[in-house]
């Protein structure tokens, strides 16, 4: 039977399935674990002035999953982060609209549009000139804080760099009027991608600035960054996150070994995949001794080939949408680091991603090795990046089941910069009722809605929750 285009029922098949969504998922508020959303915008209440604003941002601060999409539909790059007008810009976005059929866009623009504007009508060239009004009209009263308010946000992770200094955090934390606990991750990727000779200098010495000495070995550097570290905790961080890119560099080293990959480094010398390796793992045992010290979690992002085209990233930098996935192999590094942190008993709780659906299996049976003492110690994490679309999001859900625990997963999480993005828990929800219904269809499990209710329950909030240490 034909649905109404995202009806009341939308990825929903059957009554279990209906009842597990509408009495469990859909009254969980939110935990975003990881976002890209900005603490300056979060605290000032941002108010955009247009749709365009919102939805496709600015060079160096939109949407890339859009902008890769209006490129590959042939629309010049001035309508997407060049000069043209805000509507200038949505009337392209509508022309292309109708055009995206099965991609996730589409779907979550929608959703976007019925949740936070009440539009119900497809986007189209037909209807672009009144949508573009309804929706500037409504983002008047519809702040950044509302937007997140309507969703019911309870808990966000930002995405910080060790050397913020975290001021728009303190006054959040002192802030009665928001509705959302809003703290900072710790992201040190900067300082681990050594390879990147320009940024990594350049961030060197932004470091020296912010401990206020020089860093002339790799004892001053990870002294600096542990001072940061600290500072995070103090500001309530309860995680960090590793851009790991392409693969895991790991093998076992010194610190001598490590120290002359570092001066290497800083006199802007080449380095060698063996000297990655050294200095990069190195660091991250360091870092992760440092988590379980405190009792964070920390997110490895694993897979990504950053900058392809070189053309463009000379024109508008990084982040405009032009990285894409790595095939490289990931198993035997990931486990000797995960297993030099378990040696000492200092393996913090993790979560582990990729861009490759193909490591699913990898990253799962792998995490088993690794999660005991602990519920859920060490798992993967939800459908990322590329992956994050019907398809991807219904192969992780069934890997996690298969392979590990699904009942134990932290669920969802945005990964974005756009405020507009919250309906996409609510997709994943219903993904979620789907599958454990189907269960229960195909005689795989025992239809017992009362503990399926819980598992929708904990994965879509509550697991979260207990994971990262925020009450209820």
């Amino acid at each position: 039977m034909k649905k109404d285009f995202l009806g009341e029922d939308f990825l929903l098949d059957d009554a279990l399935a209906k009842r597990l969504y509408r009495d469990h998922a859909a009254k969980m508020p939110i935990f975003d674990y990881h976002c890209h959303l900005s603490p300056k915008e979060i605290y000032e209440d941002r108010h955009f002035k247009t749709i365009t604003e919102a939805w496709l941002g600015a060079k160096g601060a939109g949407d890339h999953y859009k902008w890769r999409l209006l490129r590959q539909y042939g629309i010049p790059e001035e309508y997407i982060t060049g000069e043209k007008s805000d509507w200038e810009k949505f009337q392209k976005w509508a022309e292309a609209m109708p055009y995206m059929a099965g991609n996730p866009v589409y779907e979550w623009t929608h959703l976007e549009l019925r949740t936070f504007f009440g539009i119900q009508e497809p986007l189209s060239p037909k209807n672009a000139e009144a949508v573009y009004e309804a929706c500037n009209e409504k983002l008047k009263t519809l702040s950044a804080r509302e937007m997140m308010k309507h969703c019911r946000v309870k808990v966000c992770f930002t995405t910080d760099d060790p050397c913020d200094d975290l001021h728009y955090h303190e006054a959040m934390a002192e802030d009665p009027t928001l509705s959302v606990t809003v703290l900072p991750a710790f992201r040190p990727d900067k300082a681990i991608h050594a390879e990147n000779r320009d940024a990594f200098l350049s961030w060197e010495k932004k470091l020296e600035e912010t401990a206020g000495r020089p860093l002339p070995s790799l004892k001053e550097f990870l002294s600096a960054l542990d001072e940061r570290l600290s500072c995070f905790v103090k500001h309530g961080a309860k995680a960090s996150d590793h851009g790991l890119d392409g693969t895991v560099h790991f093998r076992p080293s010194t610190y001598e070994e490590a120290d002359a990959v570092y001066q290497k480094a800083l006199h802007g010398d080449p380095l060698s995949l063996e000297d990655l390796d050294a200095y990069q793992g190195y660091l991250l045992v360091h870092l992760g001794r440092e988590y379980a010290h405190y009792g964070m979690v920390q997110e490895y992002h694993i897979g990504a080939l950053r900058n392809n085209s070189s053309r463009m990233f000379a024109k508008l930098g990084p982040d405009g949408g032009f990285d894409g996935a790595d095939d490289l192999p990931i198993a035997e590094k990931l486990s000797g680091l995960l297993n030099a942190l378990d040696m000492t008993d200092e393996l913090p709780k993790t979560v582990l991603y990729s861009t490759q659906e193909k490591d699913y299996e990898t990253l799962m049976v792998l995490a088993n090795c690794f999660s005991y003492g602990e519920k859920g110690k060490v798992q993967m994490g939800p459908a990322w990046w590329f992956n994050d679309c019907y398809e991807g999001n219904r192969s992780a859900i069934e890997r996690m089941a298969s392979d590990s625990l699904l009942s134990c997963s932290i669920g969802m999480l945005t990964d974005s910069r756009s405020f507009l993005s919250y309906p996409r828990h609510d997709y994943f929800r219903r993904e979620l009722c789907q599958y454990l219904s189907s269960l229960v269809q195909m005689g795989r499990y025992p239809d017992d809605e009362e503990t399926l209710g819980k598992i929708v329950e904990d994965v879509s909030y509550s697991n979260a929750c207990r994971y990262f240490g925020i009450k209820e």
